[in-house]
């Protein structure tokens, strides 16, 4: 049997909330994930051995759209809980801000993206994606500096 990461043991994701600088921030909509298709995400990624937590996060933004980013402060690691197919799930998340170019940006992962988008923290689209609701609530203080 194959252990799947964060249902049979704890797994660690580097989101990222990247943002052009002037209050927008960048969400893509899920499509062939393992889970929470059909949700707007900002994006994440599973942590890889031997890289850095900021190694991962901006390898992570460049997979995902493509362009280079400038890491502006992490968010405290956190614990995120939810349920997928009736099985609980179990990941740390230690997420960053970051800041990219807009004009950079693209939806670089055609598979798993429906679509992109900019977005201002109070118009979020919907449905989001429950790992960033939960981030998003527990730490208002963060996102409120970058508005």
């Amino acid at each position: 049997m194959i252990m799947q990461i964060g249902t049979d043991y704890i797994g660690i994701s580097t989101p990222f909330y990247c943002n052009d600088g002037k209050g927008n921030f960048l969400f893509h909509k899920r499509k062939n994930y393992r889970d929470e298709n059909g949700r707007w995400d900002p994006g994440s990624g599973k942590l890889d051995f031997g890289m850095t937590l900021e190694q991962n996060v901006l390898r992570e933004i460049f997979e995902e759209y493509g362009c280079q980013g400038e890491i502006q402060e992490r968010v405290p690691a956190h614990d995120i809980f939810r349920e997928h197919e009736g099985r609980k799930t179990h990941w740390v998340a230690v997420p960053f801000f970051v800041k990219i170019d807009p004009k950079e940006a693209k939806m670089n992962e055609l598979e798993k993206m429906e679509a992109i988008g900019w977005f201002r923290l109070d118009k979020l689209p919907t449905p989001l994606h429950k790992g960033f609701q939960y981030s998003f609530s527990k730490f208002p203080e963060y996102f409120e500096k970058y508005k």
